[in-house]
């Protein structure tokens, strides 16, 4: 087994992954749980980091670097922002140091939009975005990120020009399990619809505007015409991703088509949802994207 070089640790706002690396960037043990920034933030984000540390037997002095929610304002400690257009090498050179700790451990910051018309922020996308694109791609691309706030990121030449957040995974939670449309969810098991998922999709991607009217239908369709929970779902599903995507597309699409960053059963909605839209797609591991954006990060960090 090969020395371990560093520590690489995605830390989200539910979750946390680390990874212990060595030089060569691979990987020899992983720790994930769903002690994320709101969990740690009440029992100490030192201690939470010592406990995975410790069970992947960790040397004591190993660097440790961090993106995600714990260079938030209320996280561990504030990593800030680098401001569009960011490039993404300029995240490598503002990373956070986390003072009072034996072991040197860094922290990324996020990217900002601070245009008064469209603000908006990331953490832990910008280090997909690096793992995924690398320090310097030429010419241009449009970035698919789905997630419960899913992004679209417009880079061109390795920098990031702008880019949108939407609240699609959250709202599919709220209505799906807090309005009345749960009623029409209730019991519906794991099988996919992907029929009613795609014509979903292209409904609310049609007519973006209806798209409250087109989500009151997973009911009133099953009402009146009967329908499977797995049905009504995948028709909430694709009605928000629907409505998400005609936005997202709204602009100019580069030829090579859409970077999609993701992993899952994400991974696989979206790339149904694009395929009912008949839009190609480039996909790319989100957990591999990360940890690549990792390593590329604490090379910079830690050999310059």
């Amino acid at each position: 087994m090969t020395a371990p070089a560093y520590v690489a640790v995605d830390w989200g706002t539910s979750s946390f992954r680390l990874w212990l690396v060595d030089r060569a960037g691979q990987v020899l043990a992983t720790r994930r749980s769903d002690e994320g920034m709101l969990a740690a933030a009440k029992v100490g984000f030192a201690g939470v980091l010592q406990s995975h540390l410790a069970a992947a037997e960790a040397p004591a002095r190993l660097p440790v670097l961090i993106c995600g929610m714990a260079g938030a304002k209320t996280g561990w400690v504030e990593a800030g922002y680098v401001d569009t257009p960011a490039p993404l090498a300029a995240v490598l050179k503002q990373a956070a140091r986390v003072g009072g700790e034996a072991r040197d451990i860094r922290i990324l910051p996020g990217i900002a939009q601070r245009d008064a018309s469209a603000p908006d922020v990331m953490r832990g996308e910008e280090t997909q975005l690096l793992g995924a694109l690398g320090l310097a791609a030429a010419g241009e691309a449009l970035v698919c990120m789905p997630g419960t706030h899913s992004k679209w990121v417009r880079v061109k030449d390795g920098t990031v020009a702008h880019f949108s957040t939407f609240m699609t995974g959250e709202l599919f939670s709220v209505v799906s399990r807090e309005t009345i449309l749960s009623l029409a969810v209730a019991g519906a098991d794991d099988a996919e619809d992907v029929a009613s998922f795609k014509a979903a999709v292209k409904a609310a991607y049609d007519a973006p505007a209806f798209a409250a009217n087109l989500l009151f239908t997973a009911r009133s369709r099953q009402l009146l015409f009967g329908g499977t929970p797995a049905a009504a779902r995948e028709t909430l599903s694709g009605t928000l991703i629907g409505a998400e995507l005609a936005a997202g597309l709204s602009g100019a699409v580069p030829k090579a088509g859409i970077t999609l960053i993701a992993s899952g059963r994400l991974a696989a909605l979206y790339r149904h949802a694009f395929d009912a839209l008949s839009i190609a797609v480039q996909p790319i591991d989100a957990d591999e994207a990360v940890r690549r954006g990792l390593s590329m990060a604490a090379a910079a960090i830690w050999t310059r």
